[in-house]
């Protein structure tokens, strides 16, 4: 019985980050209040407070839920060898894991200015900062880190962007990485190239 109540638990906490983050993506994240929230859960703000007691704790949730992925694909990139192949392959599973959070990337992309604000915004800074150092050759040029930069973040971006443009996400994300994968080969081959 003490499962079903644990599992009653998350089954509200995952529904109200859902809520959230739809309000907080159709209306902006300074723009949604908990008493909106709530009302859009048809629950009391009493509720809502027992699981969250800011907005701010909920977006903090929502990142910390989809961290752990993340956190172990860094890892595995680390354990890697500085290969491109390497690179493409990490680049092939951060699409995988950009179309399970693509509502959390698109609340990103459209509040950025918050997000400078946020504390959970130093956190998504210092993750893309590791994910970019990976995907980086040893001493790269300023040029080769602008690729790599604009590879990772037209991965980000890309989505958004294309939202109106024809065709199915798959194909989206497929011609996302195609421009990501020639950046990335062109900041790889670039490395090579001034080592020789």
């Amino acid at each position: 019985m003490a499962s079903t109540g644990t599992q009653r638990r998350g089954d509200t906490r995952q529904r109200i980050q859902d809520v959230a983050l739809d309000l907080f993506v159709e209306h902006g994240y300074e723009k949604t209040s908990l008493r909106e929230i709530a009302e859009r859960l048809d629950v009391t703000k009493a509720a809502l407070y027992y699981h969250f007691k800011t907005k701010e704790d909920i977006l903090v949730s929502l990142f910390a839920d989809r961290a752990e992925p993340l956190d172990a694909l860094i890892a595995w990139g680390e354990s890697q060898p500085n290969t491109l192949e390497t690179k493409k392959e990490f680049l092939r599973r951060y699409v995988e894991q950009l179309k399970d959070s693509s509502r959390l990337f698109r609340f990103v992309q459209e509040n950025q200015a918050e997000m400078r604000d946020l504390r959970v915004g130093e956190t998504f800074r210092s993750r893309v900062e590791a994910t970019v150092g990976l995907l980086l050759t040893p001493a790269p040029s300023l040029a080769d880190r602008v690729r790599v930069t604009t590879a990772l973040l037209s991965l980000h971006a890309g989505m958004f962007a294309l939202r109106d443009v024809e065709g199915d996400d798959e194909e989206k994300y497929d011609a996302l990485l195609e421009v990501s994968f020639d950046l990335l080969t062109a900041a790889h081959e670039g490395d090579r190239g001034q080592g020789a």
